[in-house]
């Protein structure tokens, strides 16, 4: 398997009372197929997916693969136990998902700090996984930085396939580029530094504004596949505070934002709290600074 372009990592929505939202989440997935996005990442850090039980995790991939038809599915299954995380794996496979994304378990970080303890938890789970393993590395959630060296080693492993690098440190994805063998897939997940990325030669993106703007962060995407990199970059710092509007306002603030833009939202899970007056002001701004030709979906919800 081969993955690059842009894979939004989907937010779950919930109805009033808390519970999941899987009608919304379907309308959302078939708006996403109809704007061009060829694939999905389910259940993953911006799915909320600390907030969710096995079961919900179980019926969101299942809810997903009825609703993606043929798209690339990539299942979030980060815990912080082996046997956990292939549990995880099982349900999605079973739902015919073309990868699991595999986050460092951090609970015990003065454990899984050291080099040794990353490689065991990720052979073990690759050993034994009925599906492709993507690694995760997500320094500012978990407080651990993969080294290179362990990535490295990891990647000669013929069950794991690529990493989502979301340290948004450029020097460090170029070393990464550099390094890693060539059909070691490298996704980033800094929506902010798209562009940068793709210059220092990674496949696609995991791209949270992707749940928001997706034809924003496609046209960055195919622009350069074309060979437009001036319109590329051009276009990255047209859409520069959009793709801040998650690092800065959260999960919710980019749950807003889809509600402005034609998407379902709706909010977080406690004890996530809605974005305030102030936020929301500012993060409508920040959709009306998009053109029709970039959101067309703007101007029909508004």
């Amino acid at each position: 398997m081969q993955l690059d372009g842009i894979i939004p990592p989907i937010t779950t929505p919930f109805l009033p009372n808390g519970e999941v939202h899987y009608a919304a989440l379907r309308q959302n997935v078939t708006k996403y197929r109809s704007a061009g996005l060829r694939g999905f990442v389910v259940a993953g850090s911006t799915g909320e997916a600390a907030m969710l039980g096995r079961e919900e995790k179980q019926k969101l991939f299942q809810a997903v693969r009825e609703s993606a038809e043929d798209n690339q599915l990539i299942a979030g299954v980060g815990s912080e136990s082996v046997r956990e995380t292939l549990e995880l794996i099982r349900d999605a496979s079973e739902w015919k998902y073309a990868a699991a994304l595999v986050l460092t378990p951090h609970y015990y970080r003065s454990q899984m700090g050291r080099p040794e303890s990353q490689l065991t938890f990720f052979r073990a789970v690759a050993d034994s996984s009925p599906l492709p393993i993507i690694l995760y590395n997500y320094p500012q959630v978990t407080g651990i930085d993969l080294p290179l060296d362990v990535i490295s080693e990891l990647s000669e492993h013929p069950n794991i396939v690529g990493i989502k690098e979301s340290s948004a440190d450029l020097e460090r994805i170029g070393k990464l580029v550099s390094t890693l063998p060539s059909t070691f897939d490298i996704l980033v997940g800094a929506s902010g530094k798209y562009h940068q990325s793709l210059r220092l030669g990674v496949r696609g993106g995991i791209l949270a504004v992707a749940n928001a703007f997706p034809h924003s962060a496609l046209l960055i995407h195919e622009r350069y596949r074309l060979g437009d990199v001036s319109g590329s970059d051009a276009l990255q710092k047209k859409i520069a505070e959009a793709a801040g509007v998650a690092p800065q306002f959260g999960i919710q603030g980019l749950k807003y934002a889809m509600d402005l833009n034609g998407y379902f939202g709706g909010e977080c899970r406690l004890p996530l709290l809605p974005p305030d007056q102030q936020a929301r002001c500012e993060i409508e701004r920040i959709c009306r600074g998009l053109s029709d030709e970039l959101e067309p979906t703007l101007k029909a919800s508004s």
